[in-house]
């Protein structure tokens, strides 16, 4: 599998994300939204949005990883937040979380804020698509 990242100079500089993926290769592994529940149903980190977005990553990774794929591989994620105030408040704790799942590799990025999640408890669900690729 082969990516390009693809930012535009007509576009501002992304900080945080990337304008847009261009893969060959590979298949596509569609990632149902995660939240910051544990093998059991829990809530993880009640209240703490910086500990529920290292939940929703370490769900994401399994997805990934029982696909025979890595974080990086991920190529498009929407977030969804009940708070954007809240999330652009801790911008450097969750890049540091970021960071510790992706590297220095960002996907491709939307955020929106909503006004409830299925289920009570959940500050942020994250979805988006990965390309597993089968290099030799």
């Amino acid at each position: 599998m082969e990516k390009e990242i693809i930012n535009p100079p007509a576009l501002a500089r992304p900080s945080g994300f990337n304008h847009g993926i261009r893969v060959s290769g590979g298949s596509l592994l569609f990632l149902a939204g995660q939240t910051a529940n544990d093998a059991e149903g829990r809530v993880v980190a009640p209240g703490d949005l910086v500990g529920q977005f290292e939940q929703v990553l370490r769900n994401l990774r399994a997805v990934v990883e029982a696909a025979g794929g890595k974080m990086q591989d991920i190529v498009k994620i929407n977030i969804f937040v009940s708070d954007r105030d809240a999330y652009q408040a801790h911008l450097k704790e969750l890049g540091k979380v970021h960071r510790s799942f992706f590297g220095s590799y960002y996907p491709a990025t939307a955020l929106f804020e909503i006004s409830r999640f299925y289920q009570d408890g959940i500050l942020l669900e994250i979805e988006g698509m990965a390309v597993i690729g089968s290099e030799a």
